[in-house]
């Protein structure tokens, strides 16, 4: 064992059973497992993951393992850890794991450089907070380091910035951008956790509500589709004109936030930009409006306004605090505005997160034989491992599919026949 930093080791055994029923709903990285079980293809290299702690990655944790990996994790937020989890990836899985649910700013950072002592070959990152780390306070780790992952859009936006300032020193692979991750963890699962961590967090009724989603990408696509199918009124509110437009032929309302914030019951950002509900934002509000957050980093909504206008604060609930404002009304914000569904639910479903995962073990042993022929770029998941994980997810759901004829093969390649 190499160190680690849990709450508590002895949760170890109930974390142990909650990932071997996560495990039963993975069945793409069970066959990658059996795969990786065989060819070895991670045999003696180091890994330093930067992850949100749940059951779903640590049997990616254990995948990695068995393909080889010596893996290393730190949480990629401070509130999504699930404590026992962290307890038997060390005990069970002798994967050193630095996470606690709660943990501060300090702490965080101090997991970070934990996993980087490590020396890893290839980073797996989740918001980009590893990456940054290492070229802001680790460049000697950066002649080591091949290239890395990125699970998520937040990390991949921030990536994409230091490459084009020419800043990024090893390659990255957008597992974010993946259709098999993002047509469906992005909409389905983020759609599905976070109403279950606003319910779990108010026991709130839906149905009736004017529920607000600021962002119409693909999480906000899939909010706004939970949302709507308990019956909430959903108002989108965007930047982008052609996501507006989208969201209005899908039979939403749209309109800027400041209009949307007298008419919202629940308040969503999903956008992965900074201070996308404002002050005035906040002080339009009704009376006893919740807001929360499934982007990744809470600067989606200003705490800092809020808390600055704020007569007084208080927990009502867990995950659930009330601002006093000076106009005599409250708002109450969700798990400090961290990720909603991490911090008061659990996170995706494992079926969803299957997906998401199987592309981040596929990317790693991707990297480790080609990372070498790599530009410091941000890249798209390979297409042939995109397709091939759709492939055994349909077969492991048991459903078939039609292939093309020789003659359709040929049709779809000439130019020539019209009608």
């Amino acid at each position: 064992m190499k160190g680690y930093d849990v709450k508590d080791i002895k949760l170890a055994q109930t974390g142990k059973q909650r990932i071997e029923w996560a495990y039963k709903s993975m069945g793409v990285l069970q066959l990658i497992e059996k795969d990786f079980a065989k060819r070895r293809p991670l045999k003696g290299l180091k890994l330093a993951a930067c992850l949100h702690v749940t059951t779903e990655t640590a049997n990616l944790m254990r995948v990695l393992k068995v393909g080889g990996a010596d893996v290393s994790l730190a949480a990629s937020n401070p509130l999504s850890t699930q404590d026992d989890v962290a307890a038997s990836l060390v005990k069970h899985f002798d994967v050193p794991t630095f996470a606690i649910k709660g943990e501060d700013t300090k702490t965080y950072y101090r997991h970070i450089d934990s996993v980087l002592a490590s020396s890893p070959v290839i980073t797996l990152d989740d918001g980009a907070d590893l990456v940054s780390t290492i070229h802001m306070k680790k460049g000697a780790l950066l002649d080591r380091v091949i290239g890395g992952t990125e699970e998520t859009t937040t990390g991949v936006i921030r990536l994409r910035s230091m490459a084009k300032e020419k800043k990024l020193s090893y390659p990255i692979i957008s597992v974010n951008d993946a259709y098999t991750k993002h047509l469906f963890d992005n909409r389905y699962g983020t759609g599905q956790s976070t109403l279950d961590g606003i319910l779990r967090a108010t026991n709130r009724l839906i149905s009736g509500s004017v529920f607000v989603v600021c962002g119409y990408g693909w999480c906000g696509r899939g909010v706004a589709m939970r949302a709507n199918g308990l019956g909430g009124r959903v108002i989108i509110t965007e930047v982008d004109p052609i996501r507006a437009l989208e969201a209005v032929m899908d039979g939403y309302h749209v309109m800027p936030i400041n209009e949307a914030a007298k008419l919202g019951d629940i308040f969503v950002t999903v956008t992965g930009d900074i201070s996308v509900i404002t002050k005035q934002a906040f002080l339009n509000m009704k009376d006893g409006a919740i807001v929360a957050n499934s982007g990744h980093f809470n600067v989606e909504l200003d705490l800092k306004a809020l808390k600055s206008i704020a007569k007084s604060r208080k927990e009502i609930r867990d995950f659930v605090e009330e601002y006093a404002l000076p106009n005599g009304k409250s708002v109450y914000v969700l798990a400090d505005g961290r990720l909603v569904n991490l911090a008061a639910a659990e996170g995706h479903p494992s079926s969803v997160m299957d997906m998401s995962f199987a592309n981040q073990a596929l990317s790693v042993a991707f990297l480790k034989d080609n990372a070498r022929k790599l530009e410091n770029k941000v890249y798209p998941v390979p297409e042939d491992i995109d397709k091939n994980i759709a492939v055994i997810k349909l077969k492991t759901l048991g459903i078939k599919i039609d292939t093309l004829t020789p003659q359709q093969k040929e049709y779809l390649a000439s130019w020539e026949s019209g009608t």
